[in-house]
C-alpha cells in the first residue's frame, strides 16, 4: 500500500490517540512492527496562534518515520493555514485531517465528526489543503453522525475527488461514540467504490479481528487504536502472523522491562514530572494480568525518578523467576 510516494511495509497502522501517541509511544509501536503511526490530534488554531505546546507537537525526530500528523479544525481557512505551516516546518511524512472525532469538546469547535453533516464543505476543505501542500493528505472519518444519517460513501467519494491520498474509516457513527460494535459493512462498500487506499478502523483487538476485517472489507490496511495501549505485543503478533513468523506472548519480566523503557523514553521526551504522570495511564495496561495493585497505588504518589527506579527494582525481584 502506498500513501503518496510512501510505501508501507505492512498493513498495520497505529491510530491517533489523544494523550498517548506522542513520540515515545510511536517509537515503541514502530519497533514492534507498525508501518505507520499517527500523531495525537493537533489543533489547527493552536498552530495558527503559535501556541508553544502545540508547535512542540509538530516537531518530528529523525527516527520517527513514517508518521502522519493529524490536524483538527472547523474551517477551511484554519486547516489550510495550519497545513501550510506543517508542510513547511515539520518533518512529518503525511498530513491527516480529522473529520471523525466524536468528543464534545471537538464538536463544540465545529471540528471532527461535526463536519460530516456537509460533504460539500468536506470536499472544499480537503481540496484546498491538498492544493496548498506538497505532502500527501489523508482524511479520517466515521460512518456519519447518526445511524439515520449515514453518508460515508458520499463523503468518501468527495474526499477522493478532492485529491486525498487515502481515507481511514472508523466503523461507528458520531452518536455511537465508542459504544456497541464497529460496522464493517459500510467500509466494505466504500472500498468497492473508491480507488484510493482505504484503512479500516474500530474494534481490532486480536489477530483474528485483524484477519477478519482485512478479508471482509478488502481494505488496504487496518488501524489499531485503544487495544494497542500497553500492548505492543499485539502489534508484533499481528504483523508476524501475516508474515508467517513465530508468535509470542511476553513474560512478566518483559512486561516490566517495557514499562521501564517507556518511562525512560517519556523522561527524555518531556522530563521527569510529566513522564511519571503519563506513565500512570499506561502502567496497568502494560502489566495486565499481574498482581500490581500495590505498585499502582504507590505510583500515584511517586514524584521522583529514584522512587520510580526503586519501584521497578522491587517488581523485577518479585517476578524475576516467573
Amino acid at each position: 500500500m502506498k500513501i503518496g510516494k510512501f510505501e508501507l511495509k505492512n498493513k498495520v497502522i497505529i491510530a491517533p490517540l489523544a494523550g498517548y501517541t506522542n513520540y515515545s509511544y510511536r517509537k515503541i509501536m514502530r519497533e514492534f512492527g507498525a508501518s505507520l503511526c499517527y500523531t495525537e490530534m493537533i489543533s489547527a488554531k493552536g498552530i495558527n496562534f503559535k501556541n508553544k505546546r502545540t508547535l512542540e507537537m509538530t516537531k518530528v525526530k529523525e527516527d520517527d518515520h513514517l508518521v502522519n500528523m493529524q490536524l483538527f479544525g472547523g474551517t477551511k481557512e484554519d486547516l489550510v493555514k495550519a497545513a501550510i505551516y506543517i508542510d513547511k516546518y515539520s518533518d512529518c511524512d503525511i498530513i491527516d485531517l480529522n473529520m471523525g472525532c466524536p468528543v464534545k469538546k471537538v464538536l463544540k469547535a465545529k471540528s471532527g465528526s461535526y463536519l460530516l453533516k456537509d460533504p460539500d464543505n468536506i470536499y472544499e476543505i480537503v481540496k484546498a489543503v491538498v492544493e496548498s501542500v506538497s505532502k500527501p493528505v489523508t482524511v479520517k472519518i466515521r460512518l456519519g453522525q447518526t445511524k439515520n444519517t449515514i453518508n460515508v460513501l458520499e463523503v468518501a467519494k468527495k474526499i477522493e475527488k478532492a485529491g486525498a491520498s487515502a481515507i481511514c474509516i472508523h466503523g461507528r457513527t458520531q452518536s455511537d461514540l465508542y459504544k456497541g460494535k464497529a460496522n464493517y459493512d459500510y467500509i466494505r462498500i466504500v472500498k468497492e467504490q473508491v480507488k484510493i487506499p482505504v484503512i479500516a478502523n474500530g474494534d481490532i483487538k486480536s489477530i483474528e479481528d485483524a484477519e477478519y476485517v482485512l478479508d471482509y472489507t478488502k481494505c488496504d490496511a487496518i488501524m489499531i487504536g485503544r487495544s494497542s495501549i500497553g500492548n505492543p505485543w499485539l502489534i508484533q503478533n499481528i504483523v508476524n502472523h501475516f508474515e508467517g513468523k513465530e508468535l509470542s506472548e511476553p513474560t512478566a519480566i518483559e512486561r516490566i522491562q517495557m514499562v521501564k523503557k517507556h518511562y525512560a523514553l517519556l523522561k527524555d521526551e518531556m522530563g521527569e514530572k510529566l513522564a511519571i504522570l503519563n506513565l500512570r495511564s499506561l502502567f496497568s495496561r502494560y502489566l495486565k494480568g499481574l498482581d500490581v495493585k500495590e505498585y499502582k497505588l504507590r505510583l500515584m504518589k511517586i514524584t521522583k525518578e529514584q522512587e520510580m527506579n526503586d519501584l521497578f527494582k522491587e517488581m523485577e525481584v518479585k517476578y524475576e523467576n516467573s
